[in-house]
């Protein structure tokens, strides 16, 4: 079955780095888009970065020029490096892959969810 799996969260303070990993299984990873949502308390799941099969690359712009998404075909994983955290990145980290042509930072545009990783940054 279909399985995504992050890691990479943590307690971090203001302008640090933490980089999340996504590894996929199940399906032919290279034939789908992946992104990064994100869902903090009592407020509706986002879109952080999305990368296509292609390799093109899209981002919220909130997180532009901090964060990079970025994939390894070869290891079925998928990548958020995230620099210079504030306070409002706070949240749970959700990977995602998506079947569909177009390359979305809306998470109904997405199949299958993994189960999330907490990234919490302290001031």
């Amino acid at each position: 079955q279909v399985q995504l799996v992050e890691s990479g969260g943590g307690s971090v303070q203001t302008g640090g780095s933490l980089r999340l990993s996504c590894v996929a299984s199940g399906y032919t990873y290279n034939n789908y888009h992946m992104g990064w949502f994100r869902q903090a308390p009592g407020k509706e799941r986002e879109g952080v970065a999305a990368i296509a099969t292609y390799g093109t690359t899209i981002y919220a712009d909130s997180v532009k020029g901090r964060f990079t998404i970025s994939q390894d075909n070869a290891k079925n994983t998928l990548y958020l490096q995230m620099n210079s955290l504030k306070p409002e990145d706070t949240a749970m980290y959700y990977c995602a892959a998506a079947s569909g042509r177009w390359l979305l930072l809306r998470p109904g545009g997405y199949n299958y969810w993994g189960q999330g990783t907490q990234v919490t940054v302290s001031s």
